[in-house]
């Protein structure tokens, strides 16, 4: 189909790619449950946008840069797993009575989403090594090609985040009446933002 190899196979792929645990889906969570529909749309469209980077940089060749150049992949898991460690640590740290780790603002939320996902591994490894193999090199037809990937992957992505977000405010609203709930799905949220850290770390 125009290009792509396998078209089923490719939409497959992306929605098992989606549904793996990892940081991106713990943002989703996270930004819901803190601010509501508008943070996880936000977070959503923060997805959204660090896909549609990482993908036209592949294209554009960094992923043959990256692949040919490990000092740099690793730099980009450091920034990844310091950045994530952080955060998780401030949400561990939240006490009682303070105000919440990420303002309720959907812009802040974007742009958490956007960078969780730039500087995801799991993203960059899709990309870079995945991705490609999907492409047809017999009828390939340049960017018209990448465009419809592109799409699909864009519309995925929000038809999943828009699930996510709605699942997660209708569980959200019990458990926000609860100051003690909130404050453990915090510690939990955050050891594992936490442990993502630690494991991008260590996977060199």
């Amino acid at each position: 189909m125009l290009g792509v190899s396998d078209y089923g196979a490719f939409v497959v792929a992306v929605i098992v790619f989606l549904c793996i645990p990892g940081p991106g889906n713990l943002a989703l969570i996270t930004s819901t449950s803190k601010g509501g529909i508008a943070g996880g749309l936000a977070a959503t469209l923060g997805v959204i946008l660090g896909d549609q980077v990482l993908m036209w940089l592949a294209v554009a060749g960094v992923a043959a840069l990256l692949a040919a150049s490990p000092l740099l992949f690793h730099g980009v898991q450091w920034l990844g797993a310091a950045y994530l460690a952080w955060l998780g640590l401030r949400m561990i740290l939240t006490k009682p009575g303070d105000g919440p780790v990420v303002k309720i603002h959907a812009g802040h939320y974007l742009r958490q989403a956007l960078m969780i996902t730039l500087l995801n591994p799991k993203a960059i490894v899709f990309y870079m090594a995945f991705f490609p193999l999907f492409v047809d090199p017999v009828r390939h037809r340049g960017m018209l090609t990448f465009g419809v990937m592109a799409a699909t992957i864009a519309a995925l992505t929000f038809a999943y985040g828009l699930g996510m977000t709605l699942l997660t405010r209708h569980f959200a609203a019990r458990l926000r009446a609860s100051p003690t709930a909130t404050r453990w799905l915090n510690r939990i949220a955050g050891s594992m933002l936490l442990g993502f850290g630690v494991k991008l770390a260590l996977s060199r």
